[in-house]
C-alpha cells in the first residue's frame, strides 16, 4: 500500500481515541473547561451511563459567537499562546483537542452565551462537520450536549461497560473533580435522579463537610488535617487514621494546582509515609492538595493530563513523605480511639486478630547499641537473653518510666489488672481501656531501635567477595548519580561496566540478605525515583523483628506498677497507636458505652 494523507475525519477520529476512552473522560473534560472560564455552578447530566447522552451546563464567560465554530477546530485554544505558555501552564486544559475529539465520535452541541452579550448561540456537530451558528435560548454562560457517543465508531462501542459500569465511573470522577475545586457548586444526576450536589464550600468547615460527603463521615471523624506552610511546595489536605484503612486504593485523592492527577511518585510518597502503621495489605485514605510553581511542574506528559513530570521529583517525593511521616508521628492514644458496635470492641476498618503468636519476650536492653559487624550477633544476643528471662528483667526495664505519675488527658489511663497475661485493662476519666500489652510494648522498642540507629547512622560490612550485579544501563546511571546517597546507607559501590556493578560493601543490619536481590530490588527503586527509601525499608524490617522479639510476650505477668509503666511508655511514644505490623494496641470503651451495654438509665 503506497504512502497517503488520511482523510481529516479519519484523523480526528484517530485522535478523539487519545482523549475519549469513555463517558467518564467527557465529563472531565468538559468540566474542566467549565472551571477554567470561572464557572461557580456547573451542573452535570447524564442518562444510560452518558453513552446516550452526557449535557453540562455551567455559568462561566461563556463563548462569543464568532468563536463558535472555531472552539470545534483541533488545537483551537485560548489557554496558550507560545512554548512560554506551555512552559508555566495555570489551566486544566490547554490543548485545545477536547470538543474536536468528542464531536468527531459523538453528536454535539454547543451553545453559549458570552459574557456582557445580549443574546445566546448554538453550533452543532457530527462525524466532524460543522452547522451553522444559530440563536439560542440560554441565560449564561455554556452548555455543552453530547449524543449517542461512538455512534460512528461501533468497534469502540463494543469496548464500553454496562451502563451501569459506565456511570460508576462518571460519579467516581464528579466526586474527584468535587474536591479539587471548593469554589464551585455542582450537581450531578443520572438518569433524572440526583446523585450528588455539594455547595461552594469557603470556610473549613464547608470544606470539611463537602469531604465528608464524598469520602463518608467516617474518614472526616478522625482525619489527621494538614496545614499547608509557607515555601516554594505547599501541601495541605487530609490523612486518614491508620486505624482507617481500605482494602483498596479506592480513596486515594491527589491534586496537583487543582488538578486531580494520579501521580506514581506522589502515591508512593504517601505510601512509604504509613509503611510501618498500615496493616499488612492494607491502603490509607487521603485527600491531598499539593501547590507548586508550575514551571516546576510538566503537565504535558499525557494526553488526559493524569501523569505528571516534575524538574526535581526526588525534592518532591521526600517533601511529601516528610510532612506524612511526622503527622502520623503525632498519632497516639488520644488520637487512636476505637470504636464501640453494640457489644463488640471493633478497631476502625481493621479486621485483624488481636492475639500474636508467642515470642520469647524481654524487653530490649536500653542501652542497645549497633556496633560494626555485629548486627547479627545483637539478634542472638537477645535471643539468648529472651532464653533467660526473668520477672527482674521486665521491671528493670519499665523502672525507667515515672510509674505513679498521674496519666495526662486523652492518654491510656491508670492500670488495674491483666487479663489472661494478654491485655492490660485501665481505667481513665472517660472509661475502661484495654491495651495489648504485646502490641504496645512492640511499638515502643521499635521507635528506640529506629532512633538510635538514625543517631549511630548506617555501619558498613565490608564483604570477603565482592557481590557482582548486573542491570540495565539507565538503571545503574541513576544509581551511580546518587552515590553518595548509597554510601551514607552503608554501600561501597563499583561500576564494573555498562551493565554490571560490583558490591563491596553493604550496610551492617542487611550483611546476612541476599545482597544481589537487595541491590538490585533497591537500584530498581531509585530508577523510579523513590529514593534509597527502599534500603531504609529493609533496615526498619529487621528492626520492627528485632522490637518484636524483644517486646514482652503473652502469658507474661505483670505487676500494675510495670503495667503503668508500659502505658507511660506508649505515651510518650509516637504512632503508638499501632504495633510493627499495623495492628492496634488499644481500645477505649467509654463510661456511656458501658453504661448502653447494661441499659442504665432506661
Amino acid at each position: 500500500m503506497s504512502i497517503r494523507i488520511l482523510p481529516s475525519h479519519l484523523i480526528d477520529q484517530i485522535a478523539a481515541g487519545e482523549v475519549v476512552e469513555r463517558p467518564a473522560s467527557i465529563v472531565k473534560e468538559l468540566v474542566e473547561n467549565a472551571f477554567d472560564a470561572g464557572a461557580t455552578r456547573v451542573e452535570i447530566d447524564i442518562a444510560k451511563g452518558g453513552i446516550e447522552v452526557i449535557r453540562i451546563r455551567d455559568n462561566g464567560r461563556g463563548i462569543a459567537r464568532d468563536e463558535l465554530q472555531l472552539a470545534l477546530t483541533r488545537h483551537a485554544t485560548s489557554k496558550i499562546a507560545s512554548l512560554d505558555d506551555l512552559a508555566a501552564v495555570e489551566t486544566l486544559g490547554f490543548r485545545g483537542e477536547a470538543l474536536p475529539s468528542i464531536a468527531a465520535v459523538a453528536r454535539l452541541r454547543l451553545a453559549s452565551r458570552a459574557a456582557g452579550s445580549d443574546s445566546a448561540f448554538e453550533v452543532a456537530a457530527e462525524n466532524g462537520n460543522l452547522g451553522d451558528v444559530r440563536p439560542a435560548a440560554l441565560a449564561e454562560g455554556t452548555v455543552v450536549e453530547v449524543r449517542e457517543l461512538f455512534h460512528n465508531v461501533p468497534a469502540r462501542r463494543r469496548f464500553l461497560r454496562s451502563e451501569a459500569t459506565e456511570a460508576g465511573h462518571v460519579q467516581r470522577l464528579v466526586e474527584r473533580l468535587a474536591l479539587s475545586r471548593f469554589d464551585v457548586a455542582l450537581r450531578y444526576t443520572s438518569n433524572g435522579r440526583e446523585i450528588l450536589r455539594v455547595q461552594a464550600a469557603v470556610t473549613p468547615a464547608q470544606q470539611l463537610e463537602r469531604v465528608a460527603a464524598v469520602m463518608g463521615e467516617e474518614f472526616t471523624r478522625g482525619a489527621l488535617e494538614l496545614a499547608p506552610a509557607a515555601g516554594p511546595l505547599q501541601l495541605s489536605g487530609w490523612l486518614s487514621l491508620p486505624t482507617f484503612s481500605r482494602a483498596q486504593a479506592d480513596m486515594t485523592h491527589w491534586f496537583v494546582n487543582g488538578r486531580a492527577v494520579r501521580d506514581r511518585l506522589l502515591q508512593n510518597a504517601v505510601k512509604l509515609g504509613y509503611r510501618d502503621v498500615l496493616y499488612g495489605g492494607r491502603h490509607p485514605a487521603y485527600v491531598l492538595w499539593l501547590q507548586i510553581d508550575p514551571r516546576e511542574v510538566d503537565v504535558n506528559a499525557h494526553p488526559a493530563k493524569q501523569e505528571l513530570r516534575f524538574r526535581d521529583p526526588r525534592a518532591v517525593h521526600d517533601y511529601i513523605l516528610r510532612i506524612v511521616h511526622r503527622q502520623l508521628a503525632q498519632t497516639g492514644p488520644a488520637a487512636l480511639a476505637t470504636t464501640v458496635d453494640s457489644t463488640r470492641i471493633v478497631p476502625q476498618q481493621v479486621a485483624a486478630p488481636l492475639s500474636q503468636p508467642a515470642s520469647h519476650g524481654l524487653p530490649m536492653p536500653q542501652g542497645l547499641a549497633f556496633g560494626r559487624n555485629d548486627a547479627w550477633g545483637v539478634r542472638e544476643a537477645i535471643e539468648r537473653l529472651a532464653a533467660k528471662a526473668s520477672e527482674s528483667a521486665i521491671s528493670a526495664d519499665f523502672a525507667s518510666a515515672s510509674i505513679h505519675s498521674a496519666p495526662h488527658a486523652g492518654g491510656l489511663g491508670t492500670a488495674i489488672a491483666q487479663l489472661h497475661g494478654i491485655y492490660i485493662l485501665a481505667q481513665d476519666e472517660q472509661g475502661l481501656v484495654l491495651v495489648d500489652m504485646h502490641a504496645g510494648h512492640e511499638r515502643v522498642l521499635y521507635e528506640k531501635l529506629k532512633a538510635e540507629h538514625a543517631v549511630r547512622g548506617a555501619d558498613s560490612q565490608h564483604l570477603l567477595e565482592p557481590v557482582a550485579v548486573h542491570l540495565p544501563e539507565p538503571v545503574l546511571d541513576s544509581v551511580f548519580a546518587s552515590l553518595p546517597e548509597w554510601e551514607r546507607c552503608g554501600f561501597r559501590l563499583d561500576r564494573l561496566g555498562p551493565e554490571s556493578l560490583a558490591v563491596r560493601s553493604v550496610p551492617a543490619l542487611l550483611a546476612r540478605s541476599d545482597v544481589a536481590s537487595l541491590v538490585s530490588e533497591c537500584a530498581l527503586a531509585v530508577a523510579r525515583e523513590e529514593g534509597t527509601h527502599h534500603i531504609e525499608g529493609a533496615e526498619h524490617a529487621l528492626l520492627a523483628t528485632l522490637a518484636c522479639r524483644g517486646a514482652v510476650h503473652g502469658g507474661r505477668r505483670l505487676s500494675l506498677p510495670e503495667m503503668d509503666a508500659l502505658l507511660r511508655q506508649m505515651e510518650q511514644t509516637e504512632r503508638a497507636g499501632q504495633c510493627n505490623h499495623g495492628r492496634p494496641t488499644f481500645a477505649r470503651l467509654t463510661l456511656g458505652e458501658l453504661d448502653r451495654l447494661f441499659l442504665r438509665g432506661r
